[in-house]
C-alpha cells in the first residue's frame, strides 16, 4: 500500500446490541466510546444495529412469507374489484 493515502487500520469492537454480542475485528472506523475485552486490553467500540448474531438470514429465524395465501386473504376481504373480459 502507498503510505499516507490510506486510513489508519486499528483493532476496534462493534457490539450488536439486539444479540448481546460482540466482535473485535480490524477496521478504520473509530469512535469515543471504549471498552476493556477480554483479553485486558481497552478498544474502541461502535454499536450496531444488526450483525450476523441477530439478523434472521444468518440465525435461520427468518420467516416465509406466503404471499399467494395474502393475495387470496385481502380477496377474500375486500372482494375482487377488477373484472376479467
Amino acid at each position: 500500500m502507498k503510505p499516507r493515502i490510506h486510513p489508519d487500520s486499528r483493532l476496534v469492537v462493534f457490539r450488536d446490541r439486539a444479540a448481546d454480542a460482540a466482535f473485535l475485528t480490524r477496521s478504520t472506523a473509530d469512535s469515543a466510546k471504549t471498552i476493556e475485552w477480554e483479553d485486558g486490553n481497552t478498544y474502541p467500540l461502535i454499536d450496531v444495529e444488526i450483525s450476523s448474531a441477530s439478523h434472521p438470514f444468518y440465525t435461520g429465524r427468518s420467516r416465509v412469507l406466503d404471499t399467494a395465501g395474502r393475495v387470496e386473504l385481502f380477496e377474500r376481504r375486500y372482494g375482487r374489484t377488477a373484472t376479467r373480459h
